[in-house]
């Protein structure tokens, strides 16, 4: 007699199943060119088993960047612990950690959306990306001005300022820009955050993948 195979009886581990299988298909053949039947072949179940936990092949997308949101924010909130770093080092680590999450093995996090027909996948990641990030990055600062770290008269302003010159510098290394021109635009993002901190010169580095420009 062949035994049948029973679903998890947590819905949440055969959703993790589900996006665990989907993802390394997205990144070896592309998001558009992997169907819902290729993850089901990959986990060995029918396809209406995908279709019960997601809608969609774009659903199931959504969750992956979903996921990958949740587990940058969790990382961070755990090594800016107030134990755990001192102040001045608290932005450093955000900013730092969040390039460090571009990285996927030998590419970028969701290359395989970088192009006409996906990027706004990338938009959706990155203003979300920006509503996760904000009030940390607030609190930060005002913390930063308390302790007289930072002199930013205006922290909400100081934020947004933050935010649009790091998505000018994502969007830069997903472009690919030649190395001359990412090295300089990192030294000019570095004094226009310390700028818009009040904060002494030489207080922001940026590294791309533990590399200093």
């Amino acid at each position: 007699m062949i035994a049948i195979a029973r679903p998890p009886q947590d819905p949440q581990i055969r959703i993790t199943e589900i996006l665990n299988a989907a993802e390394p298909l997205f990144y070896s053949k592309g998001y558009h060119e992997t169907a819902i039947s290729d993850i089901a072949k990959k986990l060995g179940v029918a396809q209406g088993t995908i279709y019960y936990y997601f809608k969609s092949k774009e659903e199931l997308l959504e969750a992956l960047i979903n996921r990958e949101l949740s587990d940058y924010m969790s990382r961070i909130k755990m090594m800016i612990h107030p134990n755990k770093i001192p102040l001045c080092n608290k932005f450093q680590v955000v900013i730092q950690t969040l390039f460090q999450s571009l990285y996927h093995e030998d590419g970028l996090t969701f290359e395989f959306l970088y192009n006409d027909g996906t990027i706004h996948f990338l938009d959706k990641l990155a203003r979300q990306g920006d509503r996760l990030l904000a009030p940390l990055l607030l609190e930060i600062i005002e913390e930063g001005n308390r302790e007289q770290y930072f002199n930013a008269a205006h922290p909400q302003a100081v934020v947004n300022i933050v935010l649009a010159i790091l998505e000018s510098l994502i969007n830069a290394i997903y472009e690919k820009v030649p190395a001359e021109l990412l090295h300089y635009q990192f030294k000019l993002a570095e004094k226009l955050i310390e700028t818009a901190l009040g904060a002494k010169q030489d207080t922001i580095q940026l590294l791309i993948n533990n590399e200093l420009y």
